[in-house]
C-alpha cells in the first residue's frame, strides 16, 4: 500500500511538471506569435502604401491612356491593396489584445454595449432593438468594449441585406457565469462550419459578398478567453445568427 501511494505521488509530481512545462511552452508560443504578427503587420504596411499610392497616381496620370483591360487591372490592384490593408489593421488589433496587460475592474456591460452601438450606428435606427438591463462583469473595460464593438459590426455587416435589419442585445446570469449575446436576422451560416468562425482570417462569405478583415471574431475569442470565458454561436442559413460570450459571474468570484 505504501509503495502504491509513493508511486501515485511520483506520478502526480510528474504530471504537475508536464502541465507546468506545457503552460510555459504555450506562453512562449503565444508571445512569439504576437511578436510575429506585430512585426509582419508593420513591415507590410510600407510597401502596401507604395502600391496603393502609385496605383492612384497611375490612374490620375495615365488613366485616359489605358484601355478597358488596363483600367480593370488597375481596379483589381487597388481593391486587393485595400483588402490587404484591412487584414493588416485587423491583425494589428489582434496582436494588440494579445499583448495588452489586463486591468480588471467592475465593468458596466450595459454602458459598454450602448457605447458600442453609438459607435457603429445610431441607436435610434430600426436595426437596433432597445437594450435591456445587462448583468455587469469583472474584467478589463477597454478590451470588453472591443468584444461588443466587433460583435455589433459583424451583426450589422451580415444583416445589411435584410429588408428590415434587426439586431438584438441581451444578457443573463446562469450556473455561475454571465452570458451576453448579439443576435441578428442576417444571412446566418451553416452550423457544420461553426468551428471555423472564431479562427483568424476564417470567413464564411467572400469579400465580394461582405467586406471584412476576417479578424474580428478571432479578436473576440482572444479577449474573452483571456478573461477566463468562452464564446460560441448559433445560426441557420438565411435566418440570422446569435453570438454568445460568457464570463465567470463577478459576484461569485468576489464571494470566493
Amino acid at each position: 500500500m505504501a509503495d502504491e501511494l509513493a508511486q501515485a505521488r511520483t506520478r502526480i509530481a510528474q504530471l504537475e511538471k508536464q502541465v507546468a512545462e506545457l503552460e510555459a511552452a504555450s506562453k512562449l508560443a503565444d508571445g512569439e506569435l504576437d511578436q510575429l504578427a506585430y512585426g509582419i503587420s508593420h513591415d507590410l504596411r510600407s510597401p502596401l502604401r507604395a502600391v496603393g499610392g502609385f496605383s492612384e497616381m497611375l490612374e490620375e496620370d495615365c488613366g485616359a491612356k489605358l484601355d478597358e483591360n488596363g483600367r480593370r487591372y488597375l481596379s483589381v490592384i487597388r481593391a486587393s491593396a485595400g483588402k490587404l490593408e484591412r487584414m493588416i489593421a485587423g491583425l494589428l488589433e489582434y496582436s494588440r489584445v494579445c499583448r495588452q496587460q489586463l486591468r480588471p475592474d467592475a465593468v458596466d456591460m450595459e454602458a459598454l454595449a450602448r457605447r458600442a452601438v453609438e459607435k457603429v450606428g445610431s441607436p435610434d435606427t430600426a436595426a437596433f432593438q432597445p437594450i435591456p438591463s445587462l448583468p455587469p462583469a469583472g474584467g478589463d473595460a477597454e478590451l470588453l468594449y472591443h468584444v461588443w464593438h466587433n460583435l455589433l459590426v459583424n451583426a450589422l455587416t451580415f444583416s445589411s441585406r435584410s429588408a428590415s435589419p434587426r439586431i438584438e442585445i441581451g444578457g443573463r446570469r446562469e450556473q455561475g457565469e454571465c452570458v451576453w449575446y448579439v443576435r441578428d436576422n442576417g444571412v446566418g451560416f451553416d452550423m457544420q462550419y461553426a468551428g471555423k468562425l472564431f479562427g483568424i482570417f476564417q470567413r464564411m462569405h467572400g469579400d465580394e459578398e461582405f467586406p471584412g478583415a476576417g479578424t474580428g471574431l478571432a479578436t473576440v475569442r482572444r479577449i474573452v478567453t483571456r478573461h477566463g470565458g468562452r464564446v460560441w454561436a448559433e445560426a441557420r442559413v438565411d435566418e440570422g445568427a446569435c453570438f454568445f460570450f460568457a464570463l465567470p459571474d463577478s459576484r461569485e468570484t468576489q464571494a470566493r
